[in-house]
């Protein structure tokens, strides 16, 4: 089964939603085919047939309710929550659906989380790569991560495209160039650095874009743990073995470096869709296939690896 492990779903109420709670940064969402407008959802499956794909698991990320107003964050979750349900629900087997959280309100993004899972069906949570500029090791999300850990969730972490709070990437239009791959890698290192990781071992990690630049970086980083690392006593490589990374690159050569870092057995087929469509859907797929890996790498990776993370 084939299922693409990194799609963003932005329904136009839930957009507008967060529009009226302040959010100045739906603009990138809309006009990009991917919510609820007509013909939107009978042209993403016939992109995905095309390409095929079966499955699309979906993540409201980065569009996410991180506002201080506990009302205004909850009210969002739900509303995302409500209209992924009710997706997965009419077309069934073609998508599944994480959870909107309203972090940074722990507790609340706890119970929400619950009712998303237990009520409506979904699998976990989308999380960003930072929260309201809380890096993922806060105190204030420990909740969210018991609740995941209890039942075994998923925890997808993608970057929050604010710029790794950096004026320069965003003065120089780099956001999504090079600043969400580094969001990938520092939000990362904030979560194992915090020992979230060994705290709650349960959690399924699913990381966004190969982990930015982990793979390239990895001995570095492991070299460098007594500069960095507080929470847990492993190499930081030898946790990122028990995640899973979605392939969203589109590089032969940096698939390769990832397969040597995390394991074949490790990563997922994703598109990054709406970002990319058409002729660059297919390369999701195609480009693993073309990398160079042993077949049976490529089966794991296109084919196998995604239904046992999701437990199909």
């Amino acid at each position: 089964m084939r299922i693409d492990m990194h799609a963003h779903y932005f329904p136009t109420t839930y957009l507008d939603k967060l529009e009226a709670s302040g959010s100045t940064f739906t603009p990138i969402a809309r006009g990009v085919r991917a919510g609820d407008a007509p013909g939107e959802i009978d042209n993403r499956l016939a992109l995905m047939d095309a390409a095929g794909i079966d499955m699309q698991l979906l993540s409201a990320t980065p569009q996410l309710p991180t506002f201080d107003n506990a009302r205004d964050a909850i009210d969002s979750a739900k509303l995302a929550n409500d209209l992924y349900a009710d997706l997965t629900s009419r077309y069934p087997g073609r998508f599944a659906g994480l959870a909107t959280t309203p972090l940074p309100h722990g507790e609340a993004a706890a119970e929400e989380l619950s009712r998303a899972m237990d009520d409506l069906g979904l699998l976990g949570a989308s999380i960003g790569t930072e929260v309201a500029r809380r890096g993922l090791g806060d105190k204030s999300f420990e909740p969210l991560w018991a609740e995941l850990n209890r039942r075994k969730g998923i925890l997808y972490i993608h970057a929050s495209g604010q710029d790794a709070a950096s004026p320069l990437i965003a003065d120089h239009n780099l956001r999504w160039v090079v600043g969400a791959p580094f969001e990938d890698t520092i939000g990362l290192l904030h979560f194992v650095s915090a020992g979230v990781t060994e705290r709650y071992p349960d959690i399924k990690v699913l990381v966004a874009h190969l982990g930015g630049t982990l793979p390239f970086l990895a001995q570095r980083i492991d070299d460098s743990a007594a500069y960095w690392q507080r929470g847990t006593p492993k190499p930081a490589t030898e946790t990122w073995k028990k995640m899973w990374w979605d392939a969203a690159n589109f590089h032969g050569p940096a698939l390769r470096t990832a397969v040597d870092t995390f394991g074949a057995d490790r990563i997922v087929l994703g598109s990054d869709f709406p970002y990319f469509q058409g002729d660059l859907y297919l390369r999701a797929r195609t480009y693993i296939e073309d990398a160079g890996l042993a077949a049976a790498q490529v089966k794991d990776i296109v084919e196998l690896n995604a239904g046992a993370l999701l437990g199909l």
